[in-house]
């Protein structure tokens, strides 16, 4: 028996920012992909969340200019506004 997966297309997007960074909580919350910071707390503490291709468990690590935030099946490239 062969199994067929199809794998959903990865997106991509430029967030751009107007301060020197912002914490990985509050991202999640300002895309509106978190509802609350509680909701955010718990995507990030069960390893829904990448930053720059690796799993991420610290809900206050800071996001700055060039990262990647993965998040689903969309990947959040960070740009600092000039």
């Amino acid at each position: 028996m062969k199994i067929k997966v199809k794998q959903a297309p990865h997106g991509k997007e430029t967030v751009i920012i107007n301060t020197d960074f912002i914490r990985l909580d509050s991202f999640l919350k300002f895309k509106g992909l978190a509802e609350t910071g509680g909701h955010a707390k718990i995507l990030i503490q069960d390893g829904f969340v990448k930053l720059n291709g690796e799993i991420c468990t610290s809900r206050g690590k800071k996001i700055k200019n060039g990262d990647i935030v993965s998040f689903r099946s969309t990947d959040y490239t960070i740009v600092k506004a000039d």
